[in-house]
């Protein structure tokens, strides 16, 4: 069993055994039928990765690694608000007239302010801030803009970081305000560890923890007989996931540059699973 497993393995029993519902009340998510999506969930969650073990994937079902990849660059390089620039359809249900999910994600990453006396962007003062003043405690991004968010078809779920150099270790703090256990957990995990990965490299340092924050943090209805039977599954040892090394500019990183050394060994579970939207 990984890391990853273990840690989504006790979430889920602690949110089945001492949750909160929300059945009856009012809600936005729906499922496709226009049923209310209602929920089981705690709030206030800290969970915690170690890099250096290993790589926080789940084995009990499968991540899809390079399409979470593929997202997480087209927020942090592409700052792109843009459907038709992923290879996913996992915004296609949020996707307005204009082809965008307004002004939410990496809308947000790309927009510049006066930083160190030049305008940049908010992940290119990352990039500077870890190797030309690694001792700041404002290494930062926030997505959650409130002054704009009524014109995004989406408020951010994973919304911020914080970033924290230690001798030659970068470790990363991501800030979520709502976790959709089942389908979105290791998703989210997956995606900001090969984040920390692409720029402690360009960066000369080593990855080390990913410390994820998570306010509410929940089963929906209809998934909650799935993940009983989920967490029940057999598991397997986390393979060993690194980066192209030639790869010396965060711009240059694609999806592709991420290999899985070895098999990636999970538990095959074809059971249909609803999104709420």
């Amino acid at each position: 069993m990984s890391n990853a497993d273990q840690i989504f393995v006790n979430r889920c029993i602690e949110i089945l055994s001492s949750g909160e519902s929300n059945d009856g009340m009012k809600v936005r998510p729906v499922w496709e039928d226009g049923t209310p999506a209602y929920s089981t969930s705690i709030f206030g969650v800290r969970n915690e990765y170690d890099l250096q073990k290993e790589f926080p994937i789940m084995t009990l079902r499968r991540t899809a690694l390079t399409s979470a990849v593929d997202e997480i660059l087209w927020i942090y390089q592409k700052k792109s608000n843009d459907v038709s620039k992923l290879s996913s359809h996992i915004w296609d249900s949020w996707k307005g007239e204009d082809g965008t999910i307004g002004k939410a994600y990496g809308y947000q990453i790309g927009q510049k302010s006066m930083r160190n006396g030049k305008m940049m962007d908010q992940i290119d003062f990352v990039l500077e801030q870890v190797k030309e003043n690694p001792t700041d405690r404002g290494i930062m991004t926030n997505m959650f803009n409130v002054n704009e968010l009524d014109e995004m078809n989406l408020r951010p779920c994973a919304y911020g970081t914080q970033w924290k150099v230690s001798g030659d270790n970068l470790s990363l703090i991501l800030l979520q305000r709502s976790q959709d256990m089942l389908t979105a957990s290791n998703w989210n995990v997956v995606q900001y560890a090969v984040l920390l990965m692409m720029v402690a490299q360009v960066s000369g340092l080593k990855p080390h923890k990913l410390i994820h924050f998570i306010g509410d943090c929940h089963i929906y209805d209809r998934h909650i007989p799935i993940v009983k039977k989920l967490i029940r599954r057999p598991t397997y040892d986390a393979p060993c996931v690194t980066l192209n090394p030639n790869v010396k500019n965060f711009y240059d990183f694609t999806p592709f540059d991420v290999h899985v050394n070895g098999e990636y060994k999970y538990n095959q579970f074809d059971d249909k699973i609803e999104v709420a939207i």
